[in-house]
């Protein structure tokens, strides 16, 4: 689809100093910020709300990528305005195609993320509907996994789906991307690598985000 989109994610930024994340991103090279949303219900742990997405906002205009992690996702879809995509899991919201539909008409991208247990086909019917598929190939909740391997085929799969219909989503994969893992994700057929642990832990941030685009 292009070149590959690296969104390092905040989770495993320093929670005291995200205006300094945003800056370690910008000056990596590295093009969309990427917001874990997590509950305490849907995943077992709680992260940050739609303030500090609205505070972040009025520091960057880097593409806001807010993935929702959280039971009844449809109630704070309208809170994330400072949002430029925003991803709800398939598996909290019954009405997905509903939802879809109503985070375009916001002017954003809507994106729809699966679990290590959701299969890809269960994607199927949304799939005309949507701009972005994350594919999560960790247990979300926690930051510094292990890539699941297996999940990789659901990528397959869905680039596979892509092509066959000519549909224009893009393929994100978060979870144990790092250098080792970041050209698996790719063959597979990824356009967005969610880095979390690798990129606020790499000593030199921008030559990691080369590594992850394989250059």
């Amino acid at each position: 689809m292009g070149k590959i989109i690296i969104a390092p994610s905040l989770l495993s930024a320093d929670f005291a100093d995200f205006g300094g994340a945003l800056a370690e991103i910008a000056q990596s090279g590295a093009e969309w910020v990427h917001l874990d949303v997590m509950d305490g219900q849907f995943v077992p742990n709680l992260t940050f709300g739609p303030k500090l997405a609205d505070d972040l906002r009025r520091r960057s205009s880097a593409f806001f990528d807010v993935h929702l992690m959280v039971e009844s996702p449809h109630r704070l879809v309208p809170a994330f305005a400072a949002a430029d995509a925003i991803t709800f899991h398939l598996e909290a919201a019954p009405h997905a195609h509903r939802l879809l539909q109503e985070i375009r008409r916001m002017g954003k991208k809507a994106g729809v993320s699966i679990v290590p247990s959701t299969p890809a086909s269960a994607l199927s019917e949304i799939l005309p509907y949507t701009d972005l598929v994350l594919v999560m190939t960790v247990n979300p909740g926690f930051g510094g996994q292990e890539l699941i391997p297996e999940c990789l085929e659901k990528v397959r799969y869905l680039a596979e789906k892509r092509q066959k219909y000519g549909l224009g989503f893009l393929i994100s994969v978060d979870g144990g991307i790092h250098k080792e893992t970041a050209a698996a994700a790719v063959a597979a057929g990824a356009d967005v690598l969610v880095a979390g642990s690798a990129f606020f832990n790499a000593p030199d941030k921008a030559e990691l985000v080369r590594q992850l685009r394989g250059m």
